[in-house]
């Protein structure tokens, strides 16, 4: 009886982790679309990431966008 509130700690954990993992791959026209724009790697400080625009790129937007 032990184990079950480890399993069920465990199961929350994936969970939480395949949330994580919910950024949409689209093109960058579906990026601007959303009001965001591409960039190389990383976004700038001040900017979230909402997406993948190719293998490389990554799809920013600003935190305020309406």
């Amino acid at each position: 009886m032990r184990i079950l509130p480890l399993l069920w700690l465990l199961l929350l954990l994936m969970l939480q982790g395949a949330a994580g993992l919910s950024l949409s791959r689209g093109s960058p026209q579906d990026c601007k679309r959303r009001g965001g724009f591409c960039s190389l790697r990383s976004c700038p400080p001040g900017i979230t990431r909402v997406g993948i625009c190719s293998e490389k790129d990554l799809c920013c937007r600003s935190r305020w966008y309406p």
